[in-house]
């Protein structure tokens, strides 16, 4: 692609998904590899005011030095501020319990944040390209994801833009190839011992053997996807209107059941419509089958089933107990939860699945986790069986008190019940036989 189209894409692109606002600077991440430094060479042919930012990880010896000095070098020539950060990867995953990788990317956004709210720049700019998209896809689609996850990264999330998602990689080096410009490679890049990098080097190409155009295609189908997600998004939002009724109390919001049952997927319609109120999938399935004076409740609101409508109204603080905690920050934890990060070779003889259970690190990524109280219609996909099972069932299995189970936690993870601690530990993330990275958490009863 020749330099004029390659700007001229790019330029329509931000346009288009109006990434850039007329006040505040663009704060652009940069490495100093290929892909940071088209996108500022790009943004500045556009006429963008630009500042950069720089994050040294010190992982890799002289090499990050290296790195930091070329981008130093680079924003002086261009006459682009630069803010350099430095970074003990090393401090904060013995602290918080995560890998390096995703130490790397908590405090990278982390400092942006700081730099936004500080400085004069509106966003940030990530230099992720359409190749880095399609790897994207194929890491949600393995893991299990819905429409968000197959749709890929968004264009824009928040103050976070992505310029470059209308290119690829090969774009990207002969726009720079045009420039004249130079830029530093990562040597890790080439090493398989992150997933990421064993999809780029080893199975997206193999994929391509067999369909030359798969990155094309893929894309296609993201961006497809992408566009059913909206619409899904505005069919929700429709029957939600069409479902809202006038309640007789303040501060209620009542909905019309008749609305929901004539929708053949009404439990997932339930779902989004509630899922911004705290309640789980499990129970808006629950919520339509409930007897009349039902009661189910989410870390902030009370649902009351009625004959023909569900009230859902603001609970009290004193009425539910449930507690946030950040998995990469044992800090958040109660005292009688533990938790360490190990790379010791996995056997199931290492958990007991009740007071000791091994979750796989993809729950560090989950955007809500809680330990909370049992609610009715809470389910479980019980470690060792098919299918899933009533955490009531499992009460009743285990000849628990009503005040028992008043007392029982359970851990929740982007809605999903993954422990009800003492008693069983779900399928829902599990670790694999032989897997050397992985969470213990370890529940102190007593």
């Amino acid at each position: 692609m020749e330099t004029k189209q390659f700007e001229q894409r790019v330029a329509e692109y931000v346009a288009a998904h109006r990434m850039v606002g007329s006040s505040g600077a663009v704060l652009v991440a940069l490495s100093g590899g290929a892909d940071s430094v088209a996108l500022l060479r790009v943004l500045l042919s556009m006429g963008i005011d630009c500042e950069a930012a720089h994050c040294n990880f010190h992982l890799r010896g002289e090499e990050s030095m290296r790195d930091e000095r070329f981008v130093r070098e680079l924003c002086e020539s261009l006459n682009v501020p630069l803010h350099v950060r430095d970074f003990d990867v090393e401090a904060y995953r013995r602290t918080h319990g995560v890998s390096v990788e995703m130490a790397c990317r908590t405090l990278r956004y982390e400092w942006f944040g700081q730099l936004l709210a500080d400085g004069n720049c509106a966003v940030v700019a990530v230099a992720h390209h359409r190749d880095d998209n399609v790897e994207t896809f194929f890491l949600n689609a393995l893991r299990g994801t819905g429409l968000a996850g197959l749709a890929g990264m968004r264009p824009v999330h928040g103050r976070v833009i992505r310029p470059l998602l209308c290119v690829c990689r090969a774009d990207v080096l002969e726009y720079l190839q045009g420039l004249g410009q130079g830029f530093v490679t990562d040597s890790t890049n080439m090493e398989n011992d992150y997933l990421r990098n064993r999809l780029r080097n080893v199975v997206i190409p193999a994929v391509e053997q067999e369909f030359p155009a798969a990155r094309d295609r893929i894309s296609d189908t993201m961006n497809r996807v992408g566009e059913g997600r909206a619409l899904y998004a505005e069919l929700v939002e429709r029957l939600r209107s069409e479902a809202l009724m006038a309640s007789p109390h303040a501060g209620v919001a009542r909905y019309n059941l008749s609305v929901l049952r004539q929708v053949e997927n009404r439990g997932v319609l339930l779902y989004e419509m509630l899922k911004k109120d705290g309640f789980n999938r499990t129970q808006c399935e629950a919520v339509l089958t409930a007897s009349v004076g039902c009661v189910f409740s989410s870390s902030t609101r009370t649902l009351y089933v009625g004959r023909d409508f569900i009230d859902i109204e603001e609970s009290t603080i004193d009425s539910i107990e449930e507690i946030s905690i950040s998995l990469s920050n044992p800090n958040s934890f109660p005292d009688w939860l533990r938790m360490n990060r190990s790379a010791v070779p996995f056997a199931p003889s290492m958990v007991d699945g009740r007071n000791t259970v091994a979750l796989h690190p993809d729950v560090l990524s989950c955007g809500r986790v809680v330990l909370r109280h049992w609610r009715k219609g809470d389910r479980l996909s019980p470690y060792g069986m098919h299918g899933s099972k009533l955490v009531s069932d499992l009460f009743a299995d285990a000849k628990l008190s009503d005040a028992d189970k008043k007392a029982v936690w359970l851990l929740e993870a982007d809605g999903c019940v993954v422990w009800v601690l003492g008693l069983r530990a779900s399928s829902h993330l599990k670790v694999e036989l032989g897997s050397t990275d992985y969470l213990l958490l370890h529940y102190c009863s007593c």
